[in-house]
């Protein structure tokens, strides 16, 4: 997969040099690319955003301003993906970072804590009530009076073993 990956960027070099070039038509093309390999919020992405070309009104009428601005802004864009392409060379694909699953509980976690405090018949009136179509305000309190009635530490209890379970307890 890095073979095809360092391909593509090698492509990308290319088209830099290609008649008719499109800066923001390449940009978006190369950030789509780079996302794919490097993760979202990768800095090359931030950089490749930077590159704009100055359509300023001295820009358009000096000649010269305008090759010497459309070369760097091809020169910082190779610049990028030469360095990409090193690092895919020298340290292969980054590991991805599933950022959803970082910031949510997994739910076995909640339901192994509840399983092992719970009787079955208590497990399934606390379903119950989750399941219900209740508004959140009404389900909170209903499930805070299904735990008490189940013994005062109850609800504290949960909340200790899903503290404690190491899936949890390691992103700490």
């Amino acid at each position: 997969m890095v073979k095809k990956y360092i391909e593509l960027l090698q492509a990308q070099i290319i088209k830099l040099d290609a008649k008719g070039f499109d800066l923001q038509a390449w940009k978006n093309y190369t950030i789509v690319l780079l996302a794919r390999i490097f993760g979202e919020d990768n800095q090359k992405i931030k950089q490749i955003e930077k590159i704009e070309y100055d359509y300023s009104s001295w820009a358009l009428r000096d000649t010269s301003g305008h090759s010497s601005y459309m070369i760097t802004c091809k020169k910082l864009g190779k610049e990028i993906l030469e360095a990409s392409i090193d690092e895919l060379k020298n340290f292969g694909l980054p590991e991805k970072k599933d950022k959803e699953k970082d910031n949510i509980i997994d739910i076995d976690t909640i339901l192994t804590a509840m399983e092992d405090l719970l009787k079955i018949s208590q497990f399934k009136g606390v379903k119950k009530i989750l399941n219900s179509k209740e508004s959140s305000d009404i389900k909170k309190k209903l499930l805070k009076e299904k735990l008490n009635s189940f013994g005062s530490d109850i609800g504290l209890d949960i909340l200790i073993n899903i503290l404690v379970n190491p899936q949890i307890s390691e992103k700490f």
